[in-house]
């Protein structure tokens, strides 16, 4: 047939035919918000290059928490910034540590929360690397294999605090394998591995890495983290991490990827995980800020556009906002 009988439009003239017919629907319970936690107590500090987003100590984190969880948000990613840095991030896996701490104030105080702590070295050495750097180069020369160990133990004292899944970021080859290895020994075989399975090396995390003072002291992280260029490769690292263990794979950055989010959907059958990263963030804060985008349209499109490639959960910086809009 052909127009006038094909008239795409009577799926359109009103808000109660366009949900009935919606492709793709976004929820609270598919987002994932991410918390800086960061030392003293009764701390609640700003992040300038993030508008609405806050540094926590463990006692304001928790309470923060509680108004997650009040708002519909009932999953959480943990990243910690320690008292101190070393050469060997002693304090990513002390038992002490302030993801640790976190952890153990979470399950005890806001048991519905869902925990999941990222396992990453960078924060935790004094060169910023996410591994142990054997050559000093202007390249940075982080060594794969002797990393292993410190990220496998880093997730198993995790996963003794409380933590509910464990998210490796560091994109160390071999990682996800060591750490189910670990866990599985230490008695943790039910705790989930949420692997950041293809993360590139992003112009986009910058205000992260402000959040964190997680920047490299030398060279960056393209030796470890993907070329941008690459979609192949993305579904190779993928396959590898589920290969080892990973039950959930993830595509970091989103939105400039969403190309790949759906080539790694159509690719597997595991859940997809997208992470709507800092500098995505900032962006849409900035221009709504100058009255350039309706952020409330801008949020929900961008998520639904992450949504619709194929992400089935999103970690994102607007999971709170979110809640509030469809409230």
């Amino acid at each position: 047939m052909s127009f006038p009988q094909e008239r795409p439009r009577r799926l359109r003239q009103s808000a109660v035919i366009r949900r009935l017919v919606a492709e793709n629907s976004l929820s609270v319970s598919q987002l994932i918000q991410p918390l800086f936690v960061i030392p003293g107590e009764r701390v609640t500090l700003p992040i300038p290059s993030m508008p609405g987003i806050n540094q926590y100590s463990v006692d304001t984190l928790v309470e923060e928490a509680k108004t997650l969880v009040g708002s519909g948000v009932l999953a959480a990613l943990i990243f910690g910034t320690p008292e101190t840095k070393d050469a060997n991030a002693s304090r990513a896996y002390a038992e002490d540590g302030i993801v640790q701490r976190t952890c153990r104030a979470l399950r005890e105080t806001v048991p519905e929360l869902w925990i999941i702590t990222d396992v990453c070295l960078c924060a935790y050495m004094s060169h910023g690397h996410c591994g142990i750097v054997r050559e000093r180069s202007a390249t940075g020369a982080v060594d794969n294999d002797s990393s292993l160990e410190l990220l496998a133990k880093t997730s198993v004292s995790h996963a003794r605090a409380g933590a509910h899944m464990i998210a490796p970021s560091d994109m160390m080859d071999g990682r996800i394998g060591s750490i189910r290895a670990a866990l599985d020994e230490a008695g943790f075989a039910d705790t989930p591995i949420m692997s950041y399975a293809a993360k590139y090396s992003s112009a986009f995390y910058g205000p992260f890495r402000d959040a964190q003072d997680s920047a490299p002291e030398m060279g960056d992280r393209s030796t470890y983290q993907m070329d941008p260029a690459n979609l192949r490769e993305a579904l190779r690292e993928v396959r590898l991490d589920i290969a080892e263990g990973s039950d959930i794979v993830m595509v970091k950055p989103a939105m400039p990827y969403l190309d790949v989010i759906r080539a790694v959907r159509e690719a597997v059958d595991v859940p997809v995980a997208a992470y709507q990263v800092s500098g995505e963030y900032a962006m849409l804060k900035a221009a709504a800020e100058r009255g350039w985008v309706d952020e409330r349209r801008a949020v929900r499109e961008s998520l639904t556009a992450i949504r619709r490639a194929g992400a089935d959960l999103t970690i994102t910086y607007f999971a709170k906002e979110f809640a509030k809009l469809v409230r």
